[in-house]
């Protein structure tokens, strides 16, 4: 369409650089015809959460101060239930962020002298200080309260170890965390599926194990959840996935009644549990994100495999590749150098609808082991859903892409990307 290549070059993009990437757009439209059946599906079964929960405007009041009795609160919750195929969930503006989710559930349910397990390697950067693995750790990890930990490493090819996970369980083992998406490292995401047949393994050495899920940027890219394969909490942030790009803050806990308690108690405080925390007026915004949810992540997921498809046909090594099934909304690109990687973030500002005539710098992030880059022109400040990419400046000098609330914005981004990489010599289009 010689209307859209216009718009395009007057945006920025070389008429070179539009033409390599619409060929690849344009062979992926089969491939995206299945992400937009599982979205339907989704979209269904979001549908049927709210209107079996009998959703209602009275859902979208504010409260205030302790929030008691709050209709949309319990509503919401009761949805979000509803859709994980869960016995009961925590949904509250008071978690801030991911880390803060699985932390919560993490110092609900762990107890001096218990022993966490990894059994998929090592966990996300921001998790080390909470769980105590560092040279020096934060006040307050559960080290620091006599919480061991103790980890499995993922085989090569990134199957389970699961010789060395069984001799990992012994009886101080309490709780496994299962991180689904990558992290800052290049190995695949684990599928639904897989999670499921981990935590069977798990179950059938020690039963009464408890088996959590961190399940960010995981969410409705499937048609299951993991707390439908026998996950026992799956943790995520609103910020990410559910929130739709319209939830402001929050994040959610979702399983096994009893425990979703302890999280709720620890949330707040012994006593008080559910029963306080009010929302003041995010309720709309909640649902009706979560409503959208199922749509945006699709948008993000194409744009997960625009992006796969455009670095693989430029030589890079990406996870996934370019015809692999998708599991989460992250695609990890490989650059190389830290020039590269700077350059693809500034790109993905330079497409951004917000501070998109700023750029982004490397710097010493809070809970991170190195300096990171973060491109993020976002409606909500560190909105994962919406269009970013961020990495640490170390070998093997990564870049982490994700998210666009449409398709079409992360299309742009991802071509803003390479046309930065291209002005700086730092890539050649095949001829």
């Amino acid at each position: 369409m010689k209307e859209l290549k216009e718009q395009y070059v007057a945006a920025g993009v070389s008429p070179e650089v539009f033409d390599f990437c619409d060929s690849i757009a344009e062979g992926l439209r089969e491939r995206f015809a299945e992400i937009d059946k599982i979205a339907e599906y989704n979209q269904i079964k979001v549908l049927r959460g709210m209107q079996d929960n009998r959703v209602s405007a009275a859902c979208f009041e504010t409260s205030t101060g302790y929030g008691y009795d709050d209709l949309g609160r319990e509503t919401l919750e009761a949805v979000y239930a509803s859709v994980f195929g869960a016995e009961a969930a925590l949904v509250r503006p008071q978690i801030t962020c991911g880390t803060h989710a699985l932390t919560v559930a993490l110092s609900a349910i762990l107890r001096p002298g218990d022993e966490l397990l990894s059994p998929v390697g090592r966990p996300y950067d921001t998790l080390e200080g909470v769980i105590g693995t560092r040279e020096v750790n934060p006040p307050g990890s559960l080290k620091e309260f006599g919480i061991s930990y103790r980890q499995v490493d993922l085989l090569s090819d990134g199957g389970f170890d699961f010789e060395k996970i069984r001799q990992a369980i012994h009886d101080k083992t309490k709780l496994v965390t299962i991180q689904r998406s990558k992290g800052y490292d290049p190995r695949p995401t684990l599928s639904v599926k897989r999670i499921g047949e981990l935590i069977s393994f798990i179950k059938s050495v020690k039963p009464d194990v408890i088996c959590m899920v961190d399940n960010c940027y995981g969410e409705f890219v499937e048609t299951i959840e993991p707390t439908q394969v026998g996950a026992d909490l799956c943790v995520g942030s609103l910020i990410k996935n559910p929130g739709g790009g319209l939830a402001p803050i929050g994040g959610y806990i979702v399983g096994k009644e009893s425990l979703v308690e302890l999280c709720a108690s620890r949330l707040t405080a012994p006593g008080l549990g559910k029963e306080v925390g009010a929302t003041l007026g995010m309720n709309q915004s909640f649902f009706q994100g979560f409503f959208l949810s199922p749509t945006v992540t699709a948008g993000a997921l194409k744009g997960a495999v625009f992006a796969a498809n455009v670095y693989e046909r430029l030589g890079f090594s990406v996870v996934p590749d370019g015809g692999e099934p998708r599991h989460d909304i992250i695609q990890a690109v490989t650059l190389g150098s830290p020039e590269a990687v700077i350059a693809f973030c500034k790109g993905i500002q330079a497409g951004s609808p917000v501070d998109s005539h700023v750029a982004p710098e490397p710097y010493a992030m809070p809970g991170y082991h190195s300096d990171v880059i973060m491109a993020a022109g976002a409606f909500v400040q560190g909105s994962s859903i919406e269009l970013s990419a961020d990495g640490p400046i170390e070998p093997p000098y990564a870049v982490y892409f994700q998210g666009g609330l449409t398709w079409y914005h992360a299309r742009f981004g991802i071509t803003m990307s390479l046309e930065y990489l291209i002005r700086e010599g730092l890539v050649v289009l095949p001829q």
